[in-house]
């Protein structure tokens, strides 16, 4: 084997034995010099160059890009999954009849829409569903994401939270946990603007709380203008530290009949 890519390979495994013992430090200082490493691999993209060891090259640079995109998710950073998926992607889009399909790919390209769902970037995506062949459709991680944005969607909003259960990947649970407090969030606002108070247990049930402590927990630190007496959550402080805008009835007026007097003129 080549000494280059006997390096990186053993470098590779360092990385590995140090995100089994969970060393995150030690995985972001090893996937930095596997980066710089790679750079050196003629083969990789977007060169493509045909070298003797073309086929191992790409196999291991797709290995440590997926690795790094599961180290971001594990470290909760979204800019740093964005740059590892882009540097991932082409291995996926560009590589078909050079190197077999891996296992992983599916899974990550589950995870980088549901980051986009998350982000609310619907457009985005749309187009990344659209560049995924017919079959992927039937992947439970492309479908699960799909199943998430048409909940999302229809305002069903039950169904994204009880999603976070059947998750059909250990990687998503942390954006489903982004997702789901997008969607309280959602329905915290809504229940604010609708209701002057509801009983504790409705507010358990709507905001899908499973206990009066989390649903506490949630109102302390996302909600303190609620206020919590006689077993009920009421509203009525939060819609009274709102300022009421007042409508210049008057102005608009005297603007649409100025307009309407202009109007009669040009005629």
């Amino acid at each position: 084997m080549d000494p280059k890519l006997t390096e990186v390979a053993q470098m590779f495994a360092r990385f590995k034995a140090a995100y089994a013992r969970n060393d995150l430090d030690a995985c972001v200082t090893l996937l930095s010099q596997l980066k710089v490493q790679l750079t050196k691999f003629p083969s990789l993209p977007p060169m493509f160059q045909q070298t003797p060891n073309a086929v191992e090259e790409l196999k291991l640079a797709r290995d440590i890009y997926e690795h790094a995109v599961v180290l971001s998710v594990k470290l909760e950073d979204q800019d740093a999954f964005e740059r590892d998926f882009c540097q991932l992607k082409p291995y996926y889009m560009d590589t078909c009849g050079i190197i077999s399909p891996s296992p992983e790919e599916y899974p990550i390209l589950g995870l980088n829409l549901l980051r986009l769902l998350v982000q609310n970037r619907i457009a985005e995506f749309h187009t990344e569903l659209e560049l995924l062949p017919v079959k992927a459709l039937e992947h439970p991680c492309i479908k699960h994401a799909v199943e998430l944005e048409q909940s999302f969607m229809e305002g069903a909003y039950n169904r994204v939270l009880s999603a976070r259960q059947a998750v059909p990947h250990e990687t998503y649970v942390y954006f489903m946990d982004l997702l789901a407090k997008t969607v309280r969030d959602e329905i915290a606002g809504c229940s604010e603007k609708g209701y002057d108070s509801l009983s504790i247990s409705d507010a358990k049930q709507m905001l899908m709380f499973t206990s009066d402590q989390e649903l506490q927990q949630y109102i302390t630190e996302e909600h303190p203008e609620w206020e919590i007496k006689n077993g009920s959550v009421f509203f009525q402080k939060a819609k009274e530290s709102q300022p009421c805008k007042e409508i210049p009835s008057l102005q608009l007026i005297n603007q649409t009949l100025s307009y309407a007097r202009e109007l009669e003129r040009i005629v």
